[in-house]
């Protein structure tokens, strides 16, 4: 049995080490594949679009075959002859959150949706897993080829012009941010690279990505518009604009997101880019943040500096939102309550174990009390109300970045959570 048990271990760990040999498996080259997701609150479909390639992988070469959240859907690629794990990398979309939505029960709608991944040297199997809010999966198996004569060479596409804000290293083992303009001329470029730059200092002013400031690069990206501002329907105001976001999302006021995902990694060929946020020239509140998709919010709005923050908590660190509405009135189907969320920093109590439970010092109650001076010292507990709902889901302090925009931090469970994709991303 020791010897079997021995043996065992010893074939997991090869496994692993195999798994994690990027040279072995990958070339020094980008795989961008665009899919549609599509459905309806009851079923969804995941279909293939469009593959293309670059030259350069400026993503992870670490822990290639594990991610740190699970998201709202997974891309794993598997080797056609072995079956063993060479590349695995989570998400959520715009779409997994429509599903959600009342409109999603009376009609079907299609979404745009990018991931980049390194090019393999040998023939893969694709597995695309879309997952609602209970857990049910929609699948998706596509064997990709690299000497498939349809994946489009994009190497030789002129990069639009762009400006490294920060550096923190050589890309290839940063973590590289692009920042796109969204709704502004060519005459007021100048103005996004300040706001860009504000961005960047803002974000890189907290912790943990103040620390870890060297394991990351931004980039401004000048993808000019034809017309200033973004589209604002209530107004009937439509514009044209660099990847077409408007407010109204799933008919919510404040909601700006935008659903033209392929035009946003076009704008980015040949740029390193594993991360975007883009900028919208307009002064009126909101935006959005989707896990591993993109941060879209207002750059000129008096909130714009603690906005872009929250916004790339979710985009990047896969955080929950952990404020909420007093009778539950908007979207608050997001998360049900009978399934515990995959966002680190909110829990049903499903399956509190696999949250913050070891935060929580000894002698503070679950749920937590809210008292002047545990919001005060950002006291680690179990603050019932979040995830949009005042009750059934809660929070791990009572102020925090992901909550209101006056709090100077992000509370010690959230700065964790990030510090963990950081690390994921960069060391091994």
């Amino acid at each position: 049995m020791r010897r079997l048990l021995l043996f065992t271990m010893a074939c997991v760990m090869s496994m692993s080490l195999y798994a994690q040999d990027f040279d072995t498996h990958f070339e020094d080259a980008t795989l961008r594949i665009d899919y549609t997701f599509m459905g309806n609150a009851s079923e969804q479909y995941v279909a293939l679009r469009d593959m293309s390639s670059t030259e350069n992988w400026w993503g992870r070469r670490v822990n290639l075959d594990n991610v740190p959240l699970k998201g709202n859907g997974d891309l794993t690629l598997y080797d056609a002859t072995t079956g063993e794990v060479l590349y695995k990398t989570s998400f959520s979309s715009l779409f997994q959150e429509w599903i959600t939505t009342p409109e999603a029960a009376t009609i079907s709608k299609s979404f745009e949706f990018t991931l980049l991944v390194p090019m393999p040297k040998e023939s893969v199997v694709a597995k695309m897993v879309l997952r609602d809010n209970t857990g049910k999966e929609s699948i998706l198996e596509h064997t990709i080829a690299p000497s498939d004569v349809l994946i489009r060479d994009r190497s030789a596409q002129r990069a639009i012009p762009h400006t490294y804000l920060h550096k923190g290293g050589d890309s290839k083992e940063c973590i590289d941010v692009v920042i796109l303009a969204e709704g502004y001329r060519i005459d007021e470029i100048d103005t996004f690279i300040d706001d860009a730059m504000i961005a960047t200092s803002e974000i890189l002013s907290y912790e943990p990505f103040k620390s870890h400031k060297d394991k990351f690069n931004f980039i401004a990206v000048a993808s000019a518009s034809t017309d200033t501002n973004v589209s604002v329907p209530q107004d009937e105001a439509w514009r044209d604009t660099a990847v077409g976001s408007n407010f109204m999302t799933f008919y919510m006021d404040r909601y700006l997101t935008s659903g033209e995902v392929y035009a946003m990694y076009d704008l980015a060929t040949n740029i390193p880019c594993e991360h975007f946020i883009i900028l919208a020239n307009t002064d009126t509140y909101g935006g959005g943040g989707i896990y591993n998709s993109y941060t879209l919010t207002t750059a000129h709005h008096t909130a714009f500096r603690p906005v872009v923050v929250h916004e790339f908590g979710h985009s990047f660190g896969g955080l929950g939102d952990e404020y909420f509405y007093e009778g539950n009135l908007d979207n608050d189907e997001m998360h049900s309550l009978q399934h515990e969320p995959w966002e680190p920093n909110i829990t049903t109590l499903v399956d509190f174990d696999s949250k913050w439970v070891d935060m929580v010092e000894p002698g503070i109650e679950i749920p937590t009390a809210v008292t002047p001076e545990r919001t005060k010292n950002y006291t680690v507990g179990v603050y019932e109300g979040g995830g949009y709902r005042s009750k059934g889901i809660y929070r791990p302090t009572d102020v925090c970045r992901m909550r209101n925009n006056v709090a100077e931090r992000f509370c010690p469970v959230c700065e964790r959570a990030i510090e963990r994709v950081i690390l994921h991303q960069t060391i091994e």
